[in-house]
């Protein structure tokens, strides 16, 4: 600094009432004030401080990648990368269910079911595992893994169900597309949203159904049920009206409201400013409804075609 030059330790350029023995008064000595270096280095340091406030202005966010925080962006890509890797996996579970034949009627009982039940007992394992596991640590390669697990499930079903009832993939893929595209809006806008009251009769619903389909499962695989109720007890009718159907409606809310479960955990993740790893699990939740969604709405199609 200029003040810290020997040069200046003259009384002239410290004492305020050396002003008026000085040649050229308060102006010419610069006392009572700023030196003009000084003055100068300060006028180079507002504008290099400035400078860096443009820069800082001008530059991109900083992402997930910078702050290492959990955003709904890095959510998003990472849950279409899940995703990418399911329909890769679909593509051959659906390969691998047909084995090369051609999809009629005909071709139903020499279907493989190899990749539905590998993707079925894969999935839900590793399903389990990030769950129960994901609170001391999240590893995304176990993700990775599941959304490759569930691929080879949805092909094989997908494949199944397109030889029984041919176009019912793509009926169920639009249906899906709907139910998530409108809960996705409706949360957006705010008028939908989880509350601790909604959510407690949810887990209720949810403990109910999942007592419901084992019960069906065990009775279909006791061979109690008849053979020709193919969905076991949601192939009965209550007066005329598939059981499957109105169960069905009543799981797509389910799976709607988990939806919006999904979004708000996603939401508050990154209001809490959580570590980014926890991005992969918002993905993971994600997926893992949409895949429950889609099966329960191809059951539904299922139920209806085959009740007429």
């Amino acid at each position: 600094m200029a003040l810290n030059n020997p040069a200046f330790n003259n009384p002239a350029f410290q004492d305020p009432k050396a002003v008026q023995t000085y040649p050229g008064g308060a102006q010419a000595a610069n006392l009572g004030g700023p030196t003009q270096f000084a003055t100068a280095q300060r006028a180079g340091t507002d504008a290099a401080a400035n400078a860096r406030l443009e820069g800082m202005y001008a530059a991109p966010t900083a992402g997930a990648t910078e702050t290492d925080r959990m955003t709904v962006e890095d959510t998003v890509m990472k849950t279409v990368g899940l995703f990418a890797i399911l329909l890769v996996t679909a593509a051959v579970g659906w390969v691998w269910t047909l084995g090369g034949l051609t999809i009629t009627g005909d071709t139903a009982q020499q279907i493989s079911m190899a990749p539905w039940l590998i993707g079925l007992a894969g999935g839900f394992i590793l399903s389990m595992v990030v769950i129960f596991t994901s609170r001391k640590k999240v590893r995304p390669a176990l993700i990775w893994a599941y959304a490759a697990f569930e691929g080879l499930f949805i092909g094989g079903i997908s494949a199944f169900f397109e030889v029984l009832y041919p176009g019912i993939v793509m009926q169920a893929t639009l249906a899906t597309f709907a139910v998530v595209g409108v809960t996705l809006a409706l949360f957006a806008s705010g008028k939908v949203r989880a509350s601790k009251k909604a959510t407690k009769i949810f887990m209720i619903a949810m403990i109910g159904y999942m007592v419901f389909a084992l019960l069906n499962l065990v009775l279909m695989w006791t061979g109690v049920l008849p053979a020709d109720q193919a969905f076991g007890l949601y192939s009965a009718s209550i007066m005329g009206i598939p059981l499957g159907l109105i169960i069905g409606v009543f799981v797509v809310i389910l799976a709607a409201y988990s939806l919006v479960l999904d979004f708000d955990m996603i939401q508050r993740g990154v209001r809490n400013r959580a570590p980014r790893q926890y991005a992969w699990l918002g993905a993971f939740g994600i997926m893992v409804t949409v895949v429950w969604l889609y099966v329960e709405i191809l059951r539904m199609i299922a139920i209806i075609r085959g009740s007429n």
